[in-house]
């Protein structure tokens, strides 16, 4: 995400900016979350804090949000990976973040396995056939 850079002076954490991977403007005050730290249309971040809202990293690193973290308690985080450094974040979502965005993330797993699903289908065919020939040997019937 690019921040304003027409001033000299450190910008805070609630400071508007446009994001870099998207070019949408984000404000910098989010619901829910003290620090805005991605945008809410894309999910991608930007590595500038070391800790929270201090905006204190070096890299400025594109952050890309590469899953869903569920923490404790059901709250919902985003798992961010810098391209430049690799340095993974884990960033609470915000109230305004795209709920659709957030559950394309989500699901990403089950959407791009990593094996066929051809061989899932035919392991869910044997099992079918196991559990009928099961039931047929106990004497039970479906």
């Amino acid at each position: 995400m690019r921040r304003r850079a027409h001033s000299d002076a450190p910008l805070g954490p609630d400071a508007a900016f446009i994001c870099q991977r998207c070019n949408q403007c984000v404000p910098g005050a989010a619901p829910g979350t003290e620090h805005r730290n991605h945008c809410p249309h894309c999910l991608w971040s930007l590595h500038v804090d070391v800790s929270p809202g201090d905006r204190r990293a070096g890299c400025r690193g594109q952050m890309e949000p590469i899953a869903i973290w569920v923490r404790p308690g059901g709250e919902w985080a985003i798992v961010h990976r810098c391209r430049r450094c690799n340095c993974t974040r884990i960033n609470r979502i915000a109230g305004d973040d795209n709920e659709l965005a957030l559950l394309s993330l989500a699901v990403r797993p089950l959407a791009q396995p990593p094996f066929p699903l051809d061989g899932v289908a035919l392991a869910a065919r044997a099992g079918e056939r196991t559990d009928r020939d099961t039931n047929v040997m106990e004497g039970s019937s479906e």
